[in-house]
């Protein structure tokens, strides 16, 4: 398969292609500048694979949680060139395609995600699941302490994966849990996720395909 893949939902800028298992990626600091950045970074990944965008056979999009300004601006461009090619757009929820990058030798794999000020997204997956391809939608949103505890709590070893937790880090001390940096996760990480997908993807339809801002959770978890 043919795939181009976008990933922007925090703290990050990347897109990628994969043609026949071969990658080609560009990734970008200024990820809150993507709607000035990711066209070109399409472009120029684009022109490093040796693919034109007539080729493609889809566009994955990491659909969130994340940042609900670059969430928007990754989807929209999305849509519009899958639109423009009449390709379908697969979205790749962002954290069990975080938690999958990580690839230790691990039972729990708990992907962070920050929210608003001082409140996070997280959600706890067993890495064999999905090394699978297998993942749940229970995803929970509290503070750093309510990670701390959760991790504490666990009767096996957890790696936490996130970027830029300094407030969770520390509160880890003294438990089993493990912080390991995202440095890993990039557009490239929804490639496996992707191919399972697209066998359910219609390119009529793009207006149902919408990121995932998680607008249902109340503001400190409704306390």
């Amino acid at each position: 398969m043919k795939i181009l893949a976008i990933e922007c939902t925090h703290a990050a800028l990347s897109v990628a292609v994969m043609n026949a298992g071969v990658v080609a990626e560009v990734k970008s600091a200024d990820w809150r500048k993507a709607a000035e950045k990711l066209v070109p970074l399409i472009e120029q990944v684009m022109a490093a694979s040796g693919l034109n965008l007539q080729q493609l056979d889809c566009i994955a999009i990491s659909s969130g949680p994340g940042s609900f300004t670059s969430l928007r601006i990754g989807m929209a461009i999305a849509k519009g060139v899958a639109y423009g090619l009449g390709i379908p757009l697969v979205p790749v929820p962002t954290m069990p395609a975080m938690a999958a990058s990580l690839h230790a030798e691990t039972d729990t794999v708990m992907a962070v995600i920050p929210s608003r000020k001082g409140e996070y997204y997280y959600a706890s997956y067993r890495y064999r699941k999905l090394s699978s391809g297998l993942w749940h939608d229970e995803v929970k949103r509290g503070s750093a302490a309510d990670i701390a505890a959760a991790a504490f709590s666990s009767n096996v070893g957890t790696f936490i994966i996130g970027r830029g937790l300094d407030e969770i880090a520390p509160l880890l001390a003294g438990s089993s849990a493990v912080y390991r940096e995202a440095d890993m996760f990039s557009a490239s990480s929804l490639f496996f996720a992707a191919e399972r997908l697209f066998a359910g993807a219609d390119a009529a339809k793009l207006n149902g395909v919408t990121p995932d801002y998680r607008q249902m959770f109340s503001p400190n978890g409704g306390k």
